[in-house]
């Protein structure tokens, strides 16, 4: 690797860890964040909108990439992605210095909202002119390897988000860290951005690009040619289908849904759940280095399908694994205290909420979700025509629903999971670590083993996907027909999980059957991928047109 080629990995991967630096922050101070710009709601409308803001980020990203795409291919790689990296870096200082709407009222909680889709936008762009440069540096037979470092960027800024936050909340303690110390990440961000912005502007246009620049052989319609004309929209349909939307969720499931399923389902602390989350992706993140320099040697394909395949059939016991160790107090009640919701289903919903706006009313709903929220294992037995809802837990009497909101039914449950020794967040069989070294601890041990080993399936569908979508399309048209497929599979099959899942827990009452969404996803992906997209290694992607189906 000669020192221009390693100056152009530098400055496309370290502005990309401080673009995906950016983008987490607001995703893991979400509750704070809601009770700055929401205070004037009640907490359960406050944490709603929290979340919608939140969910905005994710959904225009395919718009994003369809902006700075064309952009991209029409005026050049570089100042595309120069443009994106100075709209992300301001929004993200912006929301540091954001008056609270104690101060400005509504018109906080709008300005936050127009941030994060700004954010959104500018991510959109980002990814795809970072690898499409990189990936048209780099020499044939080593694209993989060379976009590869590009695949670590979205952990490594995962991992130095949760590394600052983690700095400042224990430098400044939880109160003053909770009233203001939270706006130091934030505002962090204009360190991170100078250093990028200098270091990009040392740049010179990609050679691929340059060359059909100076040939005058340019798009003069990126968006029209990529998608209006289906030899090439067919490309970016089975990229999706057959490889994107399966690397999305088995990402997400590894990174962000542990996150949640630690915290939210076996109530995990905070700092626990951020410290073990931290260690595996210290541990695992070399895989996407290491299976990007592999599938140089044995395609993408391969890998990519195989880290689906892989993920797909051990997803539950890894998670149940989890479960045993995390919290062995609620594990044992999942299998031995029996808890039944009797309703009439046709009177429950089924609870998909991806943007937080949907309020559900009925009891029979207010029973199920106060249940999924406290981790219950749960069977709703139907009974059809019947009105009342009851709730039997263990040996307990009885129990009529009767409250008309979410808090009124929690408090009506709470006693009798309390009197059948259901654990809460306050169990001491609660992992707990006070410190870094506590992973030394057999506890500790045993969940990082397990997370890093989700960790290393996401390195393995990852890794190669950067070179195998660069590999799939011309030059002319390449920033916008990649950039769509990886956001469309990313920002919505992979944001949407959360919602979806926590929705499937919900309507079966089942803790782990969340896990059926990711796993039918990744080997519906699979199979699409092994039968319709073709090995993408050996392209020329300098060729005109691109055999990639």
């Amino acid at each position: 690797m000669t020192a221009e080629e390693r100056k152009v990995i530098l400055a496309s991967s370290l502005g990309t860890v401080f673009e995906w630096y950016d983008f987490y922050l607001y995703g893991s101070l979400a509750a704070i964040i809601g009770a700055q710009f929401f205070s004037q709601y009640p907490e359960n409308t406050r944490n709603i909108f929290a979340l919608l803001a939140f969910a905005a980020g994710f959904l225009v990203r395919p718009f994003g990439a369809l902006v700075f795409g064309r952009l991209g291919d029409l005026v050049g790689r570089k100042y595309t992605f120069l443009v994106t990296i100075l709209i992300m870096g301001a929004s993200t200082f912006a929301v540091g210095l954001l008056p609270s709407s104690e101060t400005i009222g509504i018109s906080a909680a709008i300005i936050l909202i127009a941030l994060r889709c700004l954010q959104g936008l500018a991510l959109g762009g980002e990814y795809g002119g970072a690898a499409t440069y990189v990936a048209e540096h780099a020499p044939h037979g080593r694209r993989g390897f060379y976009t590869s470092f590009i695949q670590v960027t979205a952990t490594a800024g995962l991992f130095l988000s949760l590394l600052v936050i983690l700095g400042v909340r224990s430098y400044l303690g939880e109160q003053a860290f909770l009233a203001w110390g939270w706006r130091i990440p934030f505002l962090l961000s204009a360190i991170l951005l100078g250093i990028s912005v200098w270091i990009r502007l040392q740049m010179q246009e990609s050679p691929a690009f340059q060359k059909m620049k100076d040939e005058g052989t340019r798009s003069k319609a990126p968006l029209s040619e990529a998608f209006g004309q289906w030899k090439n929209a067919k490309v970016a349909l089975l990229a999706l289908l057959g490889l994107v939307m399966g690397q999305a969720v088995v990402w997400y499931t590894g990174q962000f849904y542990a996150l949640f399923f630690l915290g939210t389902v076996l109530k995990v602390d905070g700092f626990t759940t951020n410290m073990l989350i931290a260690w595996s992706l210290l541990l695992g993140s070399g895989g996407f280095v290491l299976f990007g320099w592999l599938s140089d040697k044995i395609g993408r394909k391969p890998i990519i399908i195989g880290g689906m395949i892989l993920a797909a059939a051990t997803y539950f016991p890894l998670f149940k694994l989890m479960s045993a160790e995390a919290n062995p107090a609620l594990a044992a009640a999942h299998s031995n205290i029996a808890v039944v919701l009797h309703a009439d289903t046709a009177n429950c919903s089924f609870q998909f909420n991806p943007t937080g706006t949907a309020t559900f009313t009925q009891p029979c709903d207010l029973a199920k979700a106060a249940l999924a929220r406290a981790s219950v294992n749960y069977r709703v037995e139907n009974t059809p025509g019947v009105r009342d809802v009851v709730l039997n837990v263990g040996d307990q009497p009885a129990l009529p629903i009767t409250g008309s909101t979410p808090a009124a039914v929690t408090a009506q449950i709470a006693p009798r999971l309390t009197a059948v020794n259901y654990p809460t967040a306050a169990n001491p069989t609660v992992v707990k670590m006070s410190g870094p070294l506590d992973v030394f601890r057999e506890q500790p041990a045993v969940l990082i083993g397990i997370l890093t080993l989700l960790v290393i399936y996401v390195t393995m569908v990852y890794g190669p996907i950067a070179a195998a979508l660069v590999e799939m399309f011309p030059t002319r048209i390449r920033y916008t027909s990649m950039s769509l497929p990886y956001h469309i599979g990313n920002g919505w099959f992979g944001g949407l999980m959360p919602a979806t899942a926590f929705a499937m827990i919900a309507q079966t009452g089942d803790v782990y059957y969340g896990l059926w969404y990711p796993i039918v996803i990744a080997v519906v992906c699979a199979i699409i991928g092994i039968l319709f997209v073709r090995e993408s290694k050996d392209n020329d992607i300098d060729a005109e047109e691109v055999r990639s189906v």
